[in-house]
């Protein structure tokens, strides 16, 4: 199958190389530096999927129509590469994996009668170099049902061959619950410490736990019931934020125990090394537009947005004392 894929970042790129070596005709879009290396050399894939070389056509638009396109630029990039590539892109279904909850609602205002897949990865990779990517942490992406008629079992079949797949009928749900477990993501980008670090400390780690609870608090106001992914489940979360964060912080400990011993510095981390702009506006700060609308405040995650915009801009990370000295000072 022709198989579109706009961004071949760290998710764009492994997603890339498991179709590659599946059998399916694979062109990708990306930018600069990783756009020269995938055309001198491949996506080049390792990790816990195995190794593989994705010689894939590559550029920084598609040149033809697939039969199936799959959007992972960053959620800040989204509408601008779903515009320059639209001409390709209608009428064809277009599968949006993004983090946060805007994606969906966006892609659908541009490509208007086309049918879009809402999609959640939730393994975890590593961008490690141009052209180079990394799977550190196995795990299934969450397809779910765009309502506009097209089945989701359509597009799993394609993909399940090659990667692991999960669908589910209550994806807004599950985008929630993927904003809890994004919730590790802001101290790696403050610290520059991988996510199992800041969680191994313990004042970091209870800094996290009340972000955690903040945040379930707020979906829980908005009337969202969180889906079951990665151990997490409606009812463990409705407990896990009326516990005291002594008990509470047995949740993040439990998902540092999930991500192995391969550090894992998060997506936003791994995009203010690059010297991009982070998504840090659709994790935490989701969290509070969310709350704002509830007539609710959620200061611990509007700290997260401020703090991971000062690394962004200054280049500089915090000690963790210092950022626990913020939070104490809020």
């Amino acid at each position: 199958m022709r198989v579109g894929l706009i961004g071949a970042g760290a998710v764009g790129g492994v997603i890339a190389a498991l179709l590659d070596r599946g059998g399916h005709d694979v062109e990708v879009t990306a930018r600069g530096a990783n756009l020269e290396a995938i055309r001198a050399n491949g996506i080049m894939l390792s990790g816990a999927w195995g190794d593989h070389v994705a010689h894939v056509s590559a550029g920084e638009l598609l040149t033809r129509a697939p039969e199936l396109a799959i959007v992972t630029t960053k959620t800040l990039d989204a509408d601008a590469a779903i515009c320059a590539n639209s001409h390709f892109l209608r009428g064809v279904p277009v599968v949006v994996i993004q983090n946060g909850v805007r994606g969906i609602t966006s892609a659908r205002a541009i490509l208007r009668n086309t049918d879009i897949i809402g999609g959640l990865a939730l393994f975890a990779a590593s961008y490690l170099a141009p052209g180079t990517v990394a799977v550190t942490t196995t795990g299934s992406t969450y397809l779910g049902n765009s309502g506009r008629g097209l089945d989701v079992e359509y597009v799993a079949s394609v993909l399940e061959p090659v990667m692991p797949i999960h669908t589910t009928q209550n994806f807004v749900g599950a985008q929630w619950t993927k904003l809890i477990v994004n919730q590790i993501n802001a101290l790696p980008a403050i610290t520059n410490l991988s996510a199992q670090d800041t969680i191994a400390h313990r004042r970091l780690r209870r800094v996290l736990t009340l972000s955690m609870r903040e945040a379930v608090a707020v979906g829980l106001a908005a009337g969202v019931r969180f889906e079951k992914l990665q151990g997490l489940t409606h009812g463990i979360l409705r407990l896990f934020s009326r516990l005291p964060p002594s008990i509470g912080q047995l949740l993040p400990l439990a998902m540092k125990w999930r991500m192995g011993r391969i550090p894992n510095p998060g997506s936003t981390l791994q995009s203010i090394r690059r010297g991009q702009l982070t998504e840090i506006d659709y994790l935490n700060g989701a969290i509070v537009d969310a709350a704002k609308s509830s007539g609710i405040t959620a200061p611990i995650n509007s700290r997260f947005v401020e703090l991971v915009h000062e690394a962004e801009s200054t280049g500089v990370y915090l000690t963790p004392d210092e950022v626990v000295a913020r939070f104490d000072s809020n």
